[in-house]
């Protein structure tokens, strides 16, 4: 007999694809999936269910099960990823303006996503490729985030070890699931300033931020 993966990933003989939905409806149901259910549930039969659709429609899209679940990674990476490492690079007069730059991932799911960051993570407790893959992607979150206090003058180990410490608090603080208002996260980001970087924000830097996060969440459609 072929094992569950075999045949869930066999396509039917003589389809000509079902065009009844887009490429991207499959994506974004398998990254729906990933964070809701985890990897597992990632089956082209299920989505295919959901979907109403036969399986010939995946593979009008997708070569095969594996072929999805390398572009969800890639998703991952294009995303989560560059988008730290975009505003990391990004020009600053100051490190408080830079890492505000950074703070920018943390409160926009846009930019960030930390609910499909730890599906990818618990899928790398299940993949030692995928480990490997997330371990790679930290290396270079935290790289970008220590080439970002070296521009400003910092030493090489004193950038590494700051770079660290801001990355790692922020993921934990996602781990912990811990649930706060805006409001009280923004009067925090002066004492974070300080403690990631040894300076004191400059006047309206803070202010400015918390404008720009009070805009972005107050149009409809963004998260909170």
């Amino acid at each position: 007999m072929l094992s569950d993966a075999l045949i869930d990933d066999a396509p039917r003989a003589g389809s000509l694809g079902n065009t009844k939905v887009t490429r991207d409806d499959w994506l974004n149901l398998a990254l729906d999936t990933l964070i809701s259910e985890g990897v597992e549930a990632v089956r082209i039969l299920a989505l295919g269910q959901k979907l109403n659709v036969s399986r010939s429609s995946f593979y009008w899209y997708f070569k095969s099960r594996q072929d999805l679940l390398d572009q969800l990674l890639d998703y991952w990476r294009n995303n989560n990823t560059r988008f730290i490492l975009e505003h990391a690079q990004r020009s600053a007069a100051t490190i408080t303006q830079a890492v505000l730059n950074v703070f920018e991932c943390w409160v926009d799911e846009t930019l960030f996503n930390p609910r499909l960051d730890f599906a990818i993570r618990a899928w790398s407790r299940q993949s030692e490729n995928v480990h490997a893959i997330v371990n790679d992607e930290d290396d270079k979150r935290v790289a970008a985030i220590r080439d970002m206090f070296m521009r400003h003058g910092y030493e090489e180990m004193d950038a590494f070890v700051r770079a660290r410490v801001l990355y790692f608090v922020q993921i934990g603080y996602y781990s912990l699931e811990i649930d706060e208002p805006m409001s009280n996260r923004l009067a925090l980001v002066p004492a974070y300033l300080v403690a990631h970087t040894g300076k004191k924000p400059l006047d309206g830097e803070v202010e400015a931020f918390a404008a720009s996060v009070q805009r972005r969440n107050s149009q409809p459609g963004e998260p909170g």
